[in-house]
């Protein structure tokens, strides 16, 4: 029951949290310390929702008595009348932002991500897409604080990119971009083209949250093929007089990684390890979801990154999410990292179809 009562509990307990984490010796241990931090809030975030529920039924409550009240004011009466309706909207608009908040948090949700963008059908085209895409993603990392860490990249001669390997960090990244995963296809006049005809092209993106401690992921040395070569510039030449680009492959599954940003050899080998690894827990990831079919009908648990997720549409300004049916009609101003609409929208919705999927659950449906 979300009132008075349950505020103060959590109230109580965040308190508690905050002495928790105070305590000396927590901030070093940054596994406890992370832990109550995600709980801190969490917390919190339902204690503000859970407050304007509370406030929005207060509201309504003494709107109904005032207009049941035969004694009072006809001008008020009728005034409260004419609020009550607004008021119960924004109350079932609270209590939905209340429901979503109660939903257990995703573990990764607080973690830095690792970015995957590779062109796919276009040429060049395709590259100059992919561009856009990082630069996007890019700007809007700016426009949220948060850090963005180039690890690899094979440019081509226009300025496009084949593939950009980069990390993005900050709190909450891994909440906020872990639905971009999927084919992304444009749609617009190639600067290359001399007649004015709309071509259509595509990328591919991956997004993977960054392992740490937690997940008790140990690489044996002998699972391990370490590759050291001389990192290449557009076209293929050489950037670099000395052997400093490493190129990493996990024997067992196959999985292959590099970075050649760095002069250091010890630090491209550092940022591919990084991609490694976040690359392993996926993997462990998605062998995981298909061994729970509820779990593949989550935007985030298909396991199919080839899946065509949206649709950039240049001439008509418009972009398509195919996922959730959504288009808005602002393509230039996203590309300029305005993504908060779009990705509030598909976290709205993947958390609807979770609680679906809890009640279907309890149901037995």
């Amino acid at each position: 029951m979300i009132d008075e009562s349950y505020a103060e509990k959590l109230t109580a307990r965040i308190a508690t949290l905050e002495q928790e984490m105070a305590q000396p010796g927590v901030a070093t241990n940054h596994r406890k310390f992370r832990k109550l931090a995600n709980e801190h809030s969490h917390a919190k975030g339902i204690l503000a929702r859970a407050e304007t529920v509370i406030r929005f039924r207060s509201n309504i409550k003494d709107h109904r008595s005032l207009i049941d009240d035969a004694s009072s004011d006809p001008e008020l009466r009728e005034l409260a009348e004419s609020e009550l309706g607004e008021l119960e909207e924004n109350l079932a608009a609270a209590e939905k932002q209340l429901t979503l908040a109660l939903l257990p948090p995703d573990p990764a949700d607080a973690r830095n991500a690792i970015f995957e963008i590779r062109a796919g059908t276009g040429g060049d085209e395709a590259a100059l897409f992919a561009s856009d895409l990082f630069r996007m993603y890019n700007r809007f990392a700016e426009s949220h604080g948060w850090k963005v860490g180039m690890i690899d990249a094979s440019a081509t001669s226009i300025g496009g990119y084949k593939e950009v390997v980069f990390s993005v960090e900050g709190k909450d990244v891994y909440r906020a971009l872990k639905y971009e995963s999927g084919g992304h296809r444009v749609q617009r006049v190639p600067a290359t083209e001399t007649q004015g005809r709309i071509h259509t092209s595509a990328a591919t993106v991956a997004v993977f949250p960054e392992a740490d401690e937690e997940d008790d992921l140990t690489i044996p040395a002998e699972d391990l093929r370490i590759d050291i070569f001389r990192s290449s510039g557009p076209g293929g030449q050489s950037v670099n007089t000395t052997d400093s680009a490493v190129r990493l492959t996990h024997v067992p599954t196959g999985i292959v990684v590099q970075s050649q940003d760095e002069r250091s050899q010890h630090r491209n080998k550092d940022k591919a390890m990084r991609v490694l690894r976040a690359r392993i827990l996926d993997h462990r990831q998605r062998e995981l979801a298909e061994r729970q079919a509820n779990e593949r009908r989550s935007l985030i648990g298909s396991g199919d990154r080839s899946q065509r997720i949206r649709t950039y549409n240049f001439p008509q300004n418009r972009m398509t999410d195919h996922r959730i049916n959504l288009t808005i009609y602002n393509l230039d101003r996203m590309m300029e990292g305005n993504l908060d609409q779009l990705l509030d929208a598909l976290f709205e919705h993947d958390a609807e179809m979770k609680m679906n999927e809890a009640a279907n659950r309890e149901t037995g449906e």
